[in-house]
Formats: C-alpha cells, sequence, structure tokens
C-alpha cells in the first residue's frame, strides 16, 4: 500500500467524539517528522500574556529575549536575535563518520526518520512511529526541542485500552484555534505515571493541567502553559513564518563558502570587444 503524502496535506480538523478527538491529537503529536523538512520561526522561552488570544503573539513580537530560527534537519540549525545578532550556528552538518562511530553502537545505525514508513490512520496522521534516529537540535534547555517534536505527550504508539491511565498525558476537551493566522489544536493535558518527557528538565508537561497547541499543518507545539503554577514563567511561544523553504549550507556555516543561491537569475556579461 502507498505511503501518505502527509507533507502537503491541510491539517486536521477536530472530530466529533472524545474518543476520536484524543486519538487525532496524540496522531498529530507523532506526525511533525514527517511532516516537514525545514521551518523557519520565532520563538520565545516563555509563555505570551494572554494564552486564550491571539493577539498576545503582538507582544511577543517585541520582546527582547525573542530568538529567530532557521531549522533544516536533520541537524542544520541558525539562531539569531530580534536585531539580527548570532546566537549559534551549525557547524558541522557536513561532517563524515568514521569507522569508529559506525561500529561503535546500534543506534549509528538507524536511517533519519524520513527514510522510514510510519503507520498512518485514516487522515494520514502518523499512528505508529517506527525506531529512526529522532532528535531536534537544541538550544538554551530542551524545550526547544521538543516543541519541534512534540510526540512525547502521546507516545511511540496508541496503548492498549483496557488499561486505564496508560497514555503518557490525559487530554481534556480539544478545540481547533487559530495560532498566528495558521490552524491549531489547542487542549489541556495532565501527565500519568507513564509520562517521560524527551528532556526530564524542561518537559512540555508539568504536574497539574498543562495548556498546549499543536500546529495542525506540521505537528510542532506551537504553545505551552503550565495552568497550575499561578504564574506566567513556565511554557513556551512559537510562531510558524515559513515550511519547507529552501536553505543553503551558507544560513548554517560560521564562514560562508560563496555558495551560489540557485534561485536567483545570474547576469552574464560579455564585453563588447569579444
Amino acid at each position: 500500500m502507498a505511503a501518505w503524502d502527509s507533507r502537503n496535506r491541510p491539517g486536521p480538523g477536530a472530530p466529533k467524539g472524545p474518543a476520536e478527538q484524543a486519538a487525532t491529537f496524540r496522531n498529530l503529536c507523532r506526525s511533525s517528522p514527517w511532516k516537514w523538512q525545514s521551518l523557519r520561526f520565532e520563538y520565545l522561552d516563555r509563555p505570551v500574556p494572554s494564552p486564550g488570544t491571539d493577539p498576545a503573539g503582538d507582544a511577543a513580537a517585541g520582546s527582547p529575549d525573542l530568538v529567530r530560527a532557521w531549522l533544516r534537519r536533520p541537524g542544520a540549525l541558525r539562531l539569531e536575535t530580534a536585531e539580527r545578532l548570532v546566537l549559534h550556528s551549525t557547524t558541522g552538518i557536513n561532517d563524515s563518520r568514521d569507522g569508529f562511530y559506525v561500529s561503535s553502537t546500534r543506534k549509528s545505525w538507524l536511517l533519519p526518520p524520513q527514510l522510514v514508513t510510519p503507520v498512518y490512520d485514516g487522515g494520514g496522521l502518523v499512528r505508529r512511529r517506527p525506531e529512526a534516529a529522532y532528535g531536534e537540535p537544541c538550544f538554551g534547555n530542551g524545550r526547544f526541542g521538543a516543541a519541534l517534536d512534540p510526540v512525547e505527550l502521546a507516545g511511540n504508539a496508541p496503548v492498549p485500552l483496557e488499561f486505564p491511565n496508560s497514555n503518557a498525558v490525559e487530554v481534556g476537551a480539544i478545540s481547533e484555534v487559530d495560532h498566528e493566522g495558521r490552524p491549531a489544536l489547542e487542549t489541556t493535558v495532565s501527565p500519568n505515571a507513564g509520562y517521560r518527557p524527551a528532556y526530564p528538565d524542561a518537559p512540555l508537561c508539568r504536574p497539574g493541567r498543562t495548556l498546549v497547541r499543536i500546529d495542525a499543518g506540521t505537528g510542532v507545539c506551537v504553545a505551552s502553559r503550565w495552568l497550575e503554577g499561578g504564574t506566567d514563567s513556565y511554557g513556551h511561544w512559537l510562531r510558524i513564518l515559513a515550511v519547507d523553504e529552501y536553505m543553503l549550507d551558507d544560513l548554517f556555516l560560521a564562514e560562508s563558502m560563496n555558495l551560489t543561491d540557485v534561485r536567483r537569475h545570474i547576469s552574464w556579461d560579455v564585453s563588447p570587444g569579444v
């Protein structure tokens, strides 16, 4: 059976039944590695002032701790401040792996997620993830990488229905919202005993209730806010600016290699005397 082409599909709408809503939400959280290859976005390592209103993004846009990011999977990342000061740029995207590396661990032989095929549901979302070399570039703390692939909110596959509270998190009522001009699914989640965050020091979901938004087109967690702490200090906010843009290697290198951007017209000036 042919695999779904999920990268250019419209985002999922919330189904009618609560069980179907929860299944769609979890499948969307598993789908990020197969929905995009490059991403340009703005990131704020704290929640916005008003989680239920979209104009909060305007307040975040003027924040001095806002970070602008260019990411190209599997490991290329560039970060700038709002004033275009470069904070981080990958320098090893073309490094080779020697014989010691590829023979040292079994993980060395795993393929990138884009090269393996998951099990899809009827809507083109990932129901079961295969074994692969998962992992997103991180900066600051692990919440940056976890937001780009929020599988920790769902687990790699559905759990048996006969075991209550065996999902990673319990999902509340799900609603369709607009997040910075893009459709998203919003809900509150509460961790169960089996919740295993990708980065224990920076989980997407803290004890009690956490409000999260998952972008319907990319599967990225674009917003989170812990609702139990009585403070706005824990969570994040992300605005997607472009998906699957063409990105040259020069963008991610410390020193330019003077590569030609093939999207731009190259003029050839011929001397009249020739």
